[in-house]
């Protein structure tokens, strides 16, 4: 049975994430449309969705962790899916911006109440690929979205994209509650619920004392800038610096994100429990190594000629630069009491998405508006190449520097059971 509920949270993460992601790969549609900078793109990809969904993700899992999370992640994919729907019928940037912010306000319902409900059902000792797992919809997500975005939007319009993949969802979302049961808590970790409900700032309190959470949030945040600004604006890079056709670019987009982006997030985790065995320190060294790793390749990446030579070097980041995402989740539930997992979560979601979705593709967007004096059509790639060389070895040391402290800190989570 377990399977089955880790199963359809996948798939609700994906649909999470096409309704979340298909605004990048119809970006340039939406660009000549409404006649827009790529300062405001980069704010309707980015900082309109980041702000209520980051902000509504804590009180919205302060109730997971108190109310019933499988009712909680229904509602909250029927609220998403149905903007995302709405998006189609924008006459204007004003209310497409508006129907983004309602997609985020849905959207802040899934996360934290599925990593809970995660935690319940798998044991420390797998949980990081359970979590791997899970995040599979990501990169299954971005895969659809593109693959279905860019076809749509090339031979239909950016708007029956926006209806087709968010009309889907309301049907999921009564799947989600008819037919899968709400776990009990503690049974992974052997743990009896005693019910205590400690409020968002005594959780917030018990995790800035530890001096893991704070590099992990930090870091996470860090990676999530690189990955969000990257996603949201590499369709645009290929768009204008190869001439490649939003179809073209979804299709090859669609497959590496989907194929790659995959294994980094399920290796990852598979390869964090690995090494986990032998200490969780040796998990998060394994997550800055692969940052480094990933990191090398952005230079070729944004800097070589051939559009197809850049997607294959692509591929590397887009496979070693996942490996913290599921680690991190999973750390960060192992961390906390069994009544705090949910607002954990949500309190680490807040950190990575205001300053990764928040910020990432904000910052990219001004940054290729302010270079586009200079480098014209090119300014795209000299933004995204600034992000992806300046961000990774900063994300890198807060990782190392979680190593040393997770032991320790893991130690402590019991201290609200």
């Amino acid at each position: 049975m377990r399977r089955y509920v880790l199963g359809l949270l996948v798939v609700v993460y994906t649909f999470n994430f096409i309704d979340r992601q298909i605004l990048a790969i119809l970006l340039p549609a939406i660009k000549a449309e409404f006649g827009v900078t790529d300062t405001v793109l980069g704010f309707l990809a980015g900082s309109a969705f980041a702000l209520f969904y980051a902000t509504l993700g804590v009180p919205i899992a302060l109730l997971a962790d108190r109310w019933n999370r499988r009712n909680l992640i229904a509602l909250a994919l029927a609220i998403w899916s149905g903007m995302t729907a709405l998006s189609g019928i924008a006459a204007n940037i004003v209310h497409l911006t508006l129907a983004r912010i309602g997609v985020g306000i849905g959207e802040a319902g899934c996360s934290p109440p599925a990593h809970s409900m995660i935690s319940d059902l798998y044991g420390p000792e797998e949980r990081s690929t359970a979590m791997g797992i899970f995040t599979l919809g990501i990169s299954a997500g971005i895969m659809i979205a593109y693959l279905a975005g860019g076809w749509v939007a090339e031979n239909i319009g950016w708007r029956e994209a926006f209806l087709i993949v968010g009309l889907p969802g309301l049907v999921l979302a009564l799947l989600v509650r008819f037919t899968i049961g709400e776990p009990v808590r503690g049974q992974s970790d052997g743990k009896h619920d005693t019910a205590a409900r400690p409020g968002i700032v005594a959780v917030a309190r018990f995790l800035l004392g530890r001096k893991s959470f704070l590099h992990l949030a930090v870091g996470s945040g860090l990676a999530a800038f690189i990955g969000y600004a990257v996603i949201s604006f590499f369709p645009t890079f290929l768009f204008r610096s190869h001439g490649m056709n939003l179809s073209e670019i979804g299709v090859w987009l669609g497959i590496i994100l989907g194929t790659a982006g995959g294994l980094g997030f399920a290796g990852g985790g598979y390869i964090a429990d690995k090494l986990g065995r032998r200490g969780q320190r040796y998990a998060l060294r394994g997550v800055a190594a692969a940052t480094m790793f990933a990191w090398l390749f952005n230079f070729p990446v944004f800097l070589v000629g051939n559009a197809y030579l850049a997607l294959a070097l692509f591929v590397m980041p887009a496979i070693f630069s996942n490996f913290y995402l599921a680690t991190t989740f999973a750390q960060i539930q192992g961390l906390v009491g069994l009544r705090m997992r949910a607002v954990a979560s949500a309190l680490l979601l807040f950190i990575l998405n205001s300053v990764g979705l928040g910020l990432g593709p904000l910052f990219a967007g001004v940054l290729s508006d302010m270079l586009e004096g200079p480098f014209a059509a090119e300014s795209m790639r000299y933004s995204l190449l600034a992000v992806a060389v300046v961000i990774g070895p900063w994300s890198a040391f807060h990782y190392l520097a979680a190593s040393r402290h997770i032991e320790a800190d893991l130690a402590r989570s019991d201290e609200f059971d």
